[in-house]
């Protein structure tokens, strides 16, 4: 089963080599799902003005976070397990398409085409990365949240499903990368003098949320198709030839 030679690998997912095999895993009318999502988007990418357009909205601040502040690293956080590997998917996506040193006519760039792409899942993140986040290096971060649950536990004592939990968790990270917190709002929580240098964080650190009303093949497919596009308009941009 082939697919097109001018669809890059890393691009396949939506040829006949990529859904054959997801349709035999999942069914063809689960990945006519998806690719009705993808399509949602191909049009919109297409159509929409661009002060509404999702893609390019999503390229130009991850241009202006990498190419003009110098943030040269990018986290991509889904608040969702099912969403787990996603982030080595665009990882692949991006790096190979845009990590670039020349430029469509073979010229050598003057500037650093590209973003390094790293992330995890939710609160997976929070115990691993997100101290340098927060109070280290400045890297910008797209976090992906889910309304309704794919399957939302309530177990006996608690007042909130383990899904509102989780999503109060990201809503407060966005929200504390931009607000920070200081030496007076720490010690009016009673946290110690020794204590406050080490809590205290400065906010000001850029973020974007997607919101998807639920995780389905449907919504897989739009977010896919979101983050290949942001690709697209990034390469043009910068004037190199990402699908080589």
């Amino acid at each position: 089963f082939a697919f097109w030679d001018w669809v890059g690998g890393r691009y396949s997912v939506c040829s006949a080599v990529g859904v054959l095999p997801l349709a035999l895993q999942y069914g063809f009318d689960t990945m006519e799902d998806f690719l009705l999502g993808a399509n949602d988007i191909d049009h919109h990418f297409r159509e929409a003005d661009f002060k509404d357009n999702i893609p390019v909205l999503m390229g130009l601040y991850g241009m202006w976070n990498s190419s003009f502040l110098g943030y040269p690293a990018r986290a991509i956080l889904p608040y969702c397990q099912a969403l787990s590997k996603f982030a080595p998917h665009i990882q692949q996506v991006s790096m190979e398409s845009n990590g670039k040193g020349v430029d469509i006519n073979g010229n050598r760039i003057m500037f650093n085409a590209g973003e390094i792409e790293f992330g995890e899942p939710g609160t997976n993140g929070q115990h691993s990365f997100y101290q340098l986040i927060h109070q280290g290096r400045v890297v910008p971060c797209e976090f992906i949240g889910i309304i309704r649950s794919q399957q939302s536990v309530f177990l006996k004592g608690e007042i909130v499903s383990n899904h509102d939990e989780l999503m109060c968790n990201f809503f407060a990270q966005a929200d504390a990368l931009a607000m920070g917190k200081n030496q007076v709002e720490l010690r009016a929580e009673g946290v110690s003098d020794t204590l406050i240098p080490h809590r205290s964080f400065t906010g000001n650190r850029p973020s974007s949320s997607i919101l998807l009303p639920e995780l389905s093949a449907y919504t897989v497919g739009q977010l896919l198709a979101c983050y290949e596009h942001r690709i697209a308009v990034q390469g043009f941009i910068w004037g190199i030839n990402s699908f080589d």
